[in-house]
Formats: C-alpha cells, sequence, structure tokens
C-alpha cells in the first residue's frame, strides 16, 4: 500500500487489541487497496485483470457495509464518516 500502511489501518481500526479481521478492518484495508489501484488504473486504461480485481474488491467491500450496516448501525455510520464512503 502506498499511501497508508497495513498496520496502522488495522491499529486504527482494530475492535480490540488481538484483532485483525473485523468487518471494520476489512472495509478499511479494502478502500486503502482500492483506491491504489484506481490511481494505477488511471494510467493503464487497458489493463483489464486489475480492473476485474477492483470490481471484485468493490463488491466484497459493499457486502462487508451491508453485514455492518445490519449489525451495528452506530458503528457503521462512524466507519462510512470517516473512510469518507458515500451511502
Amino acid at each position: 500500500m502506498k499511501s497508508k500502511s497495513k498496520k496502522t489501518l488495522v491499529e486504527k481500526y482494530r475492535i480490540h487489541k488481538q484483532d485483525t479481521g473485523s468487518a471494520e478492518v476489512q472495509v478499511a484495508l479494502l478502500t486503502q487497496r482500492i483506491k491504489d489501484l484506481s490511481e494505477h488504473l488511471a494510467q493503464h486504461k487497458k489493463d483489464t485483470d486489475s480492473r476485474r480485481g477492483l470490481l471484485l474488491m468493490i463488491g466484497k467491500r459493499r457486502r462487508l457495509l451491508v453485514y455492518l450496516a445490519k449489525h451495528d448501525v452506530d458503528q457503521y455510520q462512524k466507519l462510512i464518516a470517516d473512510l469518507g464512503l458515500r451511502r
């Protein structure tokens, strides 16, 4: 990851000390990967394999956000505001 390291994102969004796989952490990591890949695709428009990977990541992030919205609305609102996502 270019702009933020994985470790910093995990530390920021984790729920408890050993948390590395909660929905919040996964959404934050996917968001960063999506941003990085979007920058790559802006320069390399014909990279269809990476575009497919991007679409798969966007779908996975959307499913995680739907799960989070169903189970913890407050945490969902806080997360999308913090990450700058619109929903």
